[in-house]
């Protein structure tokens, strides 16, 4: 065999190998997701599940984020009770830095 083949081969196996692991990424994120989707339809009732899917079209940064406090919160057994919209609005408003308020003023 002379080195380009060799070359070629050795390219071909490591696209493989990427292919790969990437299929296993993207396998591993999928169970994921399907998981904290479990999780928040346990934890949450329709109206706290669709006031955080308005959230997640205004801002998914802000959902996911969420999401992923709500899903620690209850994994470190500090949510014991299903949680409703209001509950829904207090933890966010907990969760969620504080927004500064920024003041023009004209000279």
């Amino acid at each position: 065999m002379d080195e380009t083949e060799e070359i070629k081969r050795r390219m071909i196996e490591q696209m493989q190998r990427e292919a790969e692991e990437e299929q296993k990424r993207q396998i591993e994120r999928e169970i994921w997701e399907a998981q904290k989707r479990n999780i928040l339809k346990f934890l949450l009732d329709a109206e706290a599940r669709a006031r955080l899917e308005r959230i997640r079209m205004a801002k998914p940064e802000e959902a996911e984020y969420i999401e992923n406090q709500i899903i620690r919160l209850y994994q470190m057994g500090k949510i014991k009770n299903r949680i409703n919209d209001e509950v829904l609005k207090v933890l966010i408003s907990h969760l969620m830095p504080k927004k500064k308020e920024i003041r023009i003023r004209r000279l």
